[in-house]
């Protein structure tokens, strides 16, 4: 059996199967409450589903993997070969998830060290898949956490959602607290920043923010070697010709994923998100 730096992550870092699979990375569920059901994000509700319940006004909620859920993971992790494992995770402002890997680390079998990323979806991914790279590469732990905090310290992350009702039910809006009230017409940019969604721009249409969200990723790329993924939820034409775009536009291009987001991170902002994700290597 080989011994390993194994990297663990959770589901809202929508990473592509293929990439999974290559890395070995094992990635821990949270759950979607939808009614009185229980589901796994990622396995047992799709994004489809998801986006209709939230159209009918079905009441949905989220809640982070328990502390015997990692616990159980990491000692599968470490009974497949593992020596030390890196469990990095979306931002501990948006969910308890990084505190129930903390605690579940204590009576791990091997070495675990966790790692708050500050980011969500694969701003949180390209952080896994760094730490994923150096550790094959035969790097230490010490080494493969600090190639994914370099890597969270130089992504970006921009979106754009139809409304901010679903933010402001979930209390996710944070910095953009600002916009309630009169201002919901507008047609927000929001980034995410220390961790937390903070308002970018406010536009007055849906075409003009699509634009301008395209004008943000694209300026932030600039002529750098980049990597760029593209969310959306029921958003796919937006989505792909968004990504088109970028690729025209992107010199520097080097990988460019197109997903549709979880029902974790859709719950909380609704069909028609449209993000962008820029991480330099």
């Amino acid at each position: 059996m080989s011994r390993h730096v194994a990297i663990v992550t959770d589901s809202t870092a929508y990473l592509p199967r293929a990439a999974i699979e290559r890395h070995h990375i094992t990635v821990v569920p949270l759950t979607v409450v939808l009614g009185d059901q229980a589901l796994e994000d990622g396995t047992e509700i799709s994004a489809r589903s998801l986006a209709q319940a939230l159209q009918k006004h079905r009441p949905v909620t989220t809640s982070r993997p328990s502390r015997e859920t990692f616990a159980e993971t990491y000692r599968a992790v470490a009974a497949d070969g593992a020596s030390s494992i890196i469990s990095l995770h979306l931002t501990s402002e948006f969910s308890g998830t990084y505190d129930a890997a903390v605690l579940a680390a204590k009576d791990a079998p091997v070495p675990v060290r966790v790692v708050d990323t500050g980011m969500v979806a694969m701003a949180l991914g390209f952080c896994a898949l760094a730490a994923a790279e150096t550790a094959e590469a035969g790097g230490n732990v010490d080494e493969a956490v600090a190639a994914a905090e370099k890597r969270a310290a130089g992504t970006s992350a921009y979106f754009y959602v139809d409304t901010l009702d679903y933010l402001r039910r979930g209390g996710r809006i944070g910095a953009a607290q600002a916009l309630l009230g009169s201002a919901l017409a507008v047609k927000p940019i929001l980034q995410l920043a220390d961790g937390r969604i903070e308002l970018r721009e406010k536009v007055r249409t849906a075409s003009k923010a699509i634009a301008r969200l395209e004008e943000i990723a694209a300026e932030r790329a600039g002529e750098s070697q980049v990597d760029i993924a593209v969310h959306h939820l029921a958003a796919a034409e937006r989505a792909d010709a968004l990504a088109q775009r970028l690729r025209d536009r992107v010199p520097g291009l080097n990988e460019l994923h197109v997903s549709e987001v979880g029902a974790v991170i859709g719950a909380h902002t609704g069909p028609g998100l449209l993000g962008a994700v820029v991480s330099p290597r």
